[in-house]
């Protein structure tokens, strides 16, 4: 089943198409690459399905519901939760209590409730607090839950901005560029990582540069050159793709 669908996405800044005319699907359950050279506009297509920016043209649907336009709070509500380049942490705070925090935006109680009610409140921080280990565990880092965020090695950090996403119950999670700065075995660690949040039924559209983690985990790719999709297909096809090749593999292949 088709979860996302774009439609003639248009992005224009100061006359340039930062996006142009972009259509592609992703499917439920499946993990998908948006991959491209530096400038294509990854992460312009990623604010713009997020709501982060607001389309010149084009349509953004999700689970059938047009939400182009909305805010982004109100499209996370929906189910469609994005992660960032940069991630942002609460680096005096333990890795439980980042999580905690994260599902505090979904608590239930009211601050008033809160007061007057301290047994429900009381429940309320058990649910918070098992619904953080549940993530981490799902995310391999229930060892670390004492540990100061900011004390992380740069891969764990990483991965704690994954979990914080996951924290919102998404139906899809846009992932923008998960493994940057990671070594081998981190990246291997992390793709390994994002595999079972598929599996864990949760669909994956993923920004990345490296591109034997893409090639390696994603089910299907969509390519961009220059705001422009040039090519569509499972990885053995893209790899294969002449324009693909001259415009992005091949580059990257004589550096």
């Amino acid at each position: 089943m088709v979860l996302l669908e774009v439609r003639g996405l248009t992005k224009y800044f100061g006359g340039l198409a930062a996006v142009s005319n972009l259509d592609f699907d992703v499917n439920q359950g499946q993990i998908s690459g948006l991959i491209g050279p530096n400038g294509a506009g990854k992460t312009t297509v990623f604010n713009l399905i997020s709501g982060f920016y607001r389309p010149n043209k084009g349509r953004v649907i999700f689970k059938g519901r047009d939400i182009t336009g909305l805010k982004p709070n109100k499209i996370a509500a929906l189910g469609l939760v994005r992660t960032f380049q940069t991630t942002t942490l609460f680096h005096d705070q333990t890795v439980s209590q980042n999580i905690a925090m994260a599902l505090h935006l979904d608590q239930r109680l009211s601050s008033f409730g809160s007061v007057f009610n301290i047994r429900s409140a009381q429940r309320e921080g058990e649910r918070i607090q098992q619904g953080a280990m549940e993530i981490l565990e799902r995310m391999e880092l229930a060892e670390m839950k004492d540990e100061l965020a900011g004390s992380l090695p740069h891969g764990f950090q990483r991965a704690l901005g994954v979990a914080i996403a996951l924290a919102a119950n998404p139906e899809l999670i846009l992932l923008d560029e998960p493994v940057t700065g990671m070594t081998a075995v981190e990246t291997t660690t992390m793709m390994s990582r994002i595999q079972r949040i598929r599996d864990q039924g949760i669909t994956v559209l993923l920004v990345e540069h490296d591109m034997r983690a893409v090639m390696d985990t994603c089910d299907r790719i969509v390519v961009l050159n220059f705001g422009r999709k040039i090519a569509e297909g499972v990885p053995d096809g893209i790899k294969e793709n002449k324009d693909v090749i001259e415009s992005y593999l091949g580059s990257e292949e004589s550096e």
